[in-house]
């Protein structure tokens, strides 16, 4: 399924439950992401809260669309995206000699 990285912007700041509450606010919006095949991975959150970078898996960016409309949640730029993570990355048999002489 396609990746893809939501950016949000909220005017007021966003707004989340207390501690106790959040996890039934996630919850819900799990929930209702999918209806349409929609995946929320992570977010990372600005520390002044008035941007959010959110990260899902979705069949399209108009699946994202119509979740963030059923949950409230404002959208100003979808962007599909791959992975790319140093982790995974495989060295060559060379790199490797070069590394460990």
């Amino acid at each position: 399924m396609p990746r893809y990285l939501v950016e949000r912007t909220f005017s007021d700041g966003l707004a989340l439950p207390a501690h106790d509450e959040l996890g039934e606010f996630c919850r819900t919006v799990v929930a209702t992401n999918i209806e349409d095949d929609v995946i929320w991975i992570h977010s990372y959150i600005s520390s002044d809260r008035l941007k959010a970078f959110c990260i899902y898996d979705a069949p399209s960016p108009e699946a994202i669309r119509r979740s963030a409309k059923r949950n409230n949640l404002p959208v100003d730029r979808i962007t599909k995206v791959s992975v790319l993570n140093p982790y995974s990355l495989h060295l060559s048999d060379s790199h490797s000699k070069g590394a460990s002489s």
